[in-house]
This record gives C-alpha cells, structure tokens and sequence, in this order.
C-alpha cells in the first residue's frame, strides 16, 4: 500500500501530556502553549479535560484555559469528556468536539475507570446521545492496544471489538493507543489489518508511546497500513499513570521531521513547533523529549 500524501495530527500535549506533571501549571501556560500550537500550524489539539480535579488536579480549570485561547478557523479544539457531568461542563466551555476512551484489556479497564470494557461503553451512550442533540463531533479512544501492564499481549481481535464498539455507536473515528509502548512494527500492522475488517482505515488513528523506542517505527508501519492520522504530544510531554514505565507519547517534532523526510504533507512549522515546546519546557523545568529538538539546540 501506498504513503499517504497528507497526515493529520492530533496534538494532545495539553491534555495527555500535561495531565501527568508533577507540578501545578498555570492557565496562563496552559493558553501560552495551546495558542503556540495554533501559531505552528496544527489543525487539531486537545486543549483540556473535563474530570474530577480529584482525580486528575492537572486539568482544573480548563473552561478557563478555553474561554481565553485565541480560536482560529478551522483548527479543532477539543477536550476529554468521559462522563455526561463533563460533556455538559465541556459544553458550557464552548467545546465542540470531545473525546471519550475505552481499553482493550479488561484488567487495564477495572485499574483504570473501575469497570469492565462493556460496562465503560454503557457509559458512552448518553453522551452519545447528548452530542448528537448538540452537534458535537465525538472521537474514540482505545489504549492498551498492543499490550497491557497487567495481561500482556492483547488479541488484535479484542481491539477489533472495542473499536467496532465505538465506531457504531457514533464515533467518528477511533485513536488505537499503544499506551505503553512495547509494539512493535510487526505487530502494529498486524493490528491494523485486523481492525480495519471492522472499521475503515480513514477512520481509525495511531496513538504511540515511545518506552521501548519503537513508536517512530510503529507509525512508518502504520503508514504502510493506510493510515494517516496520528496523535502525538509536543515535547514528548505525557505517559499514563496506570501503567507503571510507560514513558511519553511520540514527540510532535519527531512525527513530523519523520513526515517531512518523506514528503507527506501536514501544514505543520517544525521550527514554530520546536519553539513552542522548548517554552512549555522551561516551564516544567524539564528536557524536551523530542530527539529532534534536542539535536537541533546541539547544533
């Protein structure tokens, strides 16, 4: 199968990404890295989520994040909403389009949302049927796709199921998440294959972790699948508190310094995009985990 000419990215740095700092961050450098996102070109970004602040204190005050970034057209903002109390405070927000995230391990499902993979996708269907009463666009989730803290190896059978799931219920396209980074390319496309059975390869999406060093291979296999949206974190900013190793999501810099060596179209200003997450960086007080962006300040 053929490249795609043009890749889209879904840039959940300061939603994935930030959710998982140690430190309090402020809304000013929240709506700071959300609108250095904008300014470098990307067409998508998850500005926030709408949970318990005692459950995830990183995204307290994310109405307020959205109610000062500067919106421009045709960029998507979108936000987390794993329950109908947050579609309905998202939707206060002004938030168009949210997500919502189901596993592909049963364990990984009771650890992390405390029930099984069937009783979470109940959960969907309010808000289902609330997003389709206020026009909202809901995307998918699906995590421990190619392998899972507790059971191991997943069947690309089991993510088949899950995806279908959502994909039926109104989810215009499902994100698979390798959310601890131990695929590989093999088994990467080997999952797409199977999956796609179920649901068309131009709805699905690649979601990469890097713990193993492999997800920059994993989205050239998924590339090699027909697959031609990723999600990706500025920086390398995230990881998940339920898996224990799992280190962050695939940098931003490096996807796209990977999709402009093969000549696949983003619209994305790599330069702007390596600024933004050097500033976001400062911030934190950390390295940038963008090997792209570390190369280019060794220079």
């Amino acid at each position: 199968m053929s490249l795609p000419t043009h890749v889209r990215l879904v840039e959940v740095g300061p939603r994935d990404g930030l959710q998982n700092e140690a430190q309090p961050i402020s809304v000013a450098d929240k709506v700071h890295l959300v609108d250095a996102l904008t300014a470098a070109g990307l067409g998508y970004i998850e500005v926030g989520s709408f949970v318990s602040p005692k459950w995830v204190p990183q995204m307290a005050g994310s109405a307020e994040v959205f109610a000062q970034i500067k919106r421009k057209p045709g960029v998507t903002y979108g936000a987390l909403a794993p329950n109908l109390r947050g579609f309905e405070d998202a939707i206060a927000a002004g938030v168009k389009e949210v997500a919502v995230f189901a596993a592909a391990s049963e364990s990984f499902s009771q650890r992390n949302i405390n029930c099984s993979i069937s009783e979470s996708l109940e959960r969907f269907v309010p808000i289902m049927d609330a997003a389709k009463q206020h026009r909202v666009s809901v995307r998918g989730y699906v995590s421990c796709v190619l392998g899972c803290p507790y059971e191991g190896d997943i069947a690309p059978e089991q993510v088949a199921r899950v995806a279908r799931e959502l994909y039926a219920m109104g989810c215009y396209e499902v994100s698979l998440g390798d959310t601890i980074g131990t695929g590989t390319a093999g088994a990467t496309r080997r999952m797409f294959d199977v999956v796609s059975a179920d649901v068309p390869r131009e709805k699905l999406a690649g979601h990469f972790h890097d713990t193993y060093g492999q997800a920059m291979a994993n989205i050239y296999a998924s590339l090699l699948e027909g697959i031609a949206v990723f999600d990706s974190s500025i920086a390398g900013l995230g990881g998940c508190p339920y898996a224990k190793g799992a280190s962050g999501n695939v940098a931003t810099e490096d996807v796209v310094y990977l999709l402009n060596g093969l000549g696949i179209e983003t619209g994305i200003d790599l330069d702007a995009l390596i600024r933004a997450g050097q500033q976001i960086c400062t911030v934190l007080g950390r390295p940038t985990g963008s090997r792209v962006a570390k190369a280019r300040s060794a220079q």
